[in-house]
């Protein structure tokens, strides 16, 4: 065969093949972009907002002393659960007996001043008494001239006298008994400060914490440096999670929604709860300067019945149910996309006319934001999905409620029994208004 013969033969091919490839690529133009479709059904939605946490006691006391000294006595160990009022430890009290008793001596010598006071009283008024009456007699001899104006005077003068040391003496009593007062206050609050050195259970629980031993000394705490923290007692009969919301998702949590938590430690048990508390400002950062990457706010789910084996500060997550819908319109997460529209002065979108029977319809290209449009016209973003119609894929804008896990609710834009594309990803996304499609998937029933 001659060089030339190849030749001819092999452009020959290359024609063919050429051809063939035309050939299938204007058939699948023809038959349209395979495309997955999810019949539109009514299904029971569910918003949940997802967060985590630790779970904390809803009481927790922690105990520190009232005064400095050593620890004589200790008497539980960390886990062991106590009763209201059972002791706990002791601090040296050996300083604060003496106190009491020096104030128990003074009280004494306060009560002695006090009856001795009172005698005073008594015998001044005695002697104003006899004065008194003196003074009666010397002014009956007077009028009988029996007496000089002297002696009179003298009587007089002697009242008086009387009277001012009845005077003395009751203001010596009010004295005394200001004391005694004074010093059944000292005495009182050096009882008290003795009995601080016997540290009791303020509440029922458990003993979460023990950050002393026996012979160590306790510091009081002062307004900028805090006391020695000697016990941590928490009522494990309520359970909390404290978890972080994310400010996105906070708006819809509010006070007695349901949430079910669990627990990282017991990773097969699940828990349910309410919500109790949500917070109004959002978290702070730990140390000053730190920076935080999203703004959370804490919200308090407190847990049903008692936990066993529970521990404080335990991670867990927590899933609020914010909303339910039952029998809602719903289309799956994934069949929903945004696209850049033109819409008429009544919000319509202005869709390209229906090709010709028998012709295909060309591909619009994009509209540049610097194309003039029609008056009345505006470009508008609209979320929305595509609808299988007449072998083509139709952009429908709709209106969306709550979000579940893989569906969200659809309050317009769609009915029941429509077909939404909903895959592969790509085709969803590159999709136009219009495109020809070709389904290659029966819908697949999934579950919420």
């Amino acid at each position: 065969m001659t060089r030339k013969k190849k030749m001819l033969i092999g452009a020959g091919l290359v024609i063919v093949l050429a051809a063939i490839v035309f050939a299938n690529l204007s058939f699948q133009r023809e038959a349209g972009l395979e495309i997955n479709v999810e019949r539109i059904q009514k299904r029971d939605l569910e918003a949940i907002v997802s967060a985590s946490g630790t779970v904390e006691p809803k009481r927790s006391v922690d105990i520190s002393a009232d005064t400095m000294g050593r620890v004589t006595s200790l008497a539980v160990n960390e886990g062991d659960r106590v009763q209201q009022g059972q002791f706990l430890l002791q601090i040296d009290p050996r300083n604060f007996t003496s106190a009491v008793q020096r104030s128990e001596a003074a009280l004494e010598a306060a009560r002695a001043a006090v009856a001795q006071a009172r005698t005073g009283i008594e015998t001044a008024r005695v002697a104003l008494k006899q004065a008194e009456d003196n003074l009666t007699r010397q002014r009956e001899l007077d009028k009988q001239g029996l007496i000089t104006r002297e002696s009179l005077e003298l009587a007089e003068n002697d009242v008086a006298i009387r009277q001012a040391d009845l005077r003395a003496q009751t203001q010596a009593l009010a004295a005394a008994e200001g004391r005694l007062r004074q010093e059944e206050a000292v005495l009182s609050g050096a009882r008290y400060d003795l009995s601080k050195v016997r540290i009791e259970s303020p509440i029922t629980g458990l003993v979460t914490r023990r950050s002393i031993e026996e012979g160590e000394m306790v510091v009081v705490g002062t307004m900028n440096n805090p006391g020695t923290v000697l016990l941590t007692i928490a009522d494990m009969s309520v359970i909390e999670a404290e978890v972080e919301v994310d400010e996105t998702d906070i708006p819809y949590v509010e006070i007695g929604q349901t949430a079910t938590i669990t627990v990282d430690a017991f990773p097969d048990r699940t828990y349910t709860g309410r919500v109790t508390e949500v917070g109004n400002s959002p978290i702070q950062a730990a140390a000053a300067g730190a920076a935080r990457t999203a703004t959370n706010f804490k919200v308090v789910v407190q847990l049903d019945g008692e936990v066993p084996g529970i521990r404080p500060g335990f991670t867990c997550t927590a899933e609020i149910t914010t909303a339910t819908r039952s029998q809602a319109i719903s289309v799956p997460i994934q069949a929903t996309t945004v696209r850049e529209v033109v819409v008429d002065a009544s919000g319509a979108i202005v869709r390209e006319p229906a090709p010709e029977t028998g012709r295909r319809r060309a591909r619009r290209q994009p509209v540049s934001q610097d194309d003039a449009l029609p008056e009345g016209h505006t470009r508008k973003e609209l979320e929305g999905v595509f609808v299988v119609r007449d072998g083509r894929a139709i952009f429908t804008p709709i209106k969306t409620g709550i979000a579940g896990d893989r569906y969200f609710e659809v309050i317009e834009g769609l009915q029941e029994g429509d077909e939404v594309i909903v895959g592969p990803f790509a085709s969803v996304r590159t999709l136009s208004d219009g495109d020809a499609v070709k389904v290659v998937a029966a819908p697949r029933a999934t579950r919420q």
